[in-house]
């Protein structure tokens, strides 16, 4: 049996138990409601119901983890099946580590004196320390570190595979991901150190990397 098979009847089995807890959870309501009289069985009951709850969430969130499991294989099998042909699997080269390169940084993109964007450059290194247009998602995070932690989070931002893929820049001063985030309304001091954070999730082995670069104050 095929893994998407496998997975497939796995959520149809989760799908049956999780109706056939819905069915008995509700029979055993119903009895309740009729006037079970006797204390001993009403406790009994009321525990059941409890462990019925329990059980059908549960099975509900491994139904979702299943789903959202799904998902990223079907991008990593569209990132996959966009390779030439003549690539082999076993030749291609795998992603080692991460960087957030070092021009990563704020710009002000209308001249006004106000900086609006957040620029990131995002560096994909094979086991060589070779930059490499390896094949993912990205997570970025907008940390102000100096603030309580409710507030710490300025902005986050996620990019799909196929927005990654244009976001490629090969040229003779630099080779990297140059992905670009509205900060407006995000940013409001930048006199502090802010810290960028990034996650890639590499579609060839299913693997994370992250890294993360602070972005010092511009000098006055």
């Amino acid at each position: 049996m095929k893994a998407g098979d496998e997975r497939r009847e796995t959520r149809d089995e989760g799908r049956e138990t999780s109706r056939l807890l819905s069915i008995l959870l509700s029979s055993i309501v119903l009895l309740f409601l009729a006037g079970c009289q006797n204390e001993q069985q009403r406790a009994s009951l009321l525990q059941q119901v409890e462990q019925l709850t329990r059980e059908k969430a549960q099975l509900q969130e491994q139904i979702e983890q299943s789903r959202a499991e799904n998902e990223r294989l079907k991008e990593q099998v569209q990132v996959l099946s966009g390779l030439p042909e003549e690539v082999k699997l076993e030749n291609t080269r795998r992603l080692k580590s991460l960087k957030v390169g070092r021009f990563t940084g704020f710009y002000d993109k209308d001249k006004d004196g106000k900086k609006e964007k957040l620029i990131v450059y995002i560096e994909p290194m094979d086991e060589e320390g070779d930059k490499i247009k390896a094949g993912g998602s990205v997570d970025v995070q907008l940390w102000d570190l100096s603030r309580s932690e409710d507030g710490a989070l300025l902005g986050q931002w996620h990019v799909t595979s196929d927005e990654l893929r244009k976001a490629w820049f090969d040229t003779l001063l630099s080779t990297n991901y140059r992905c670009v985030f509205d900060i407006a309304g995000k940013v409001e001091d930048f006199t502090k150190p802010l810290t960028v954070k990034v996650t890639f999730t590499d579609y060839l082995t299913g693997r994370t990397f992250t890294d993360q670069r602070a972005i010092k104050p511009a000098a006055p």
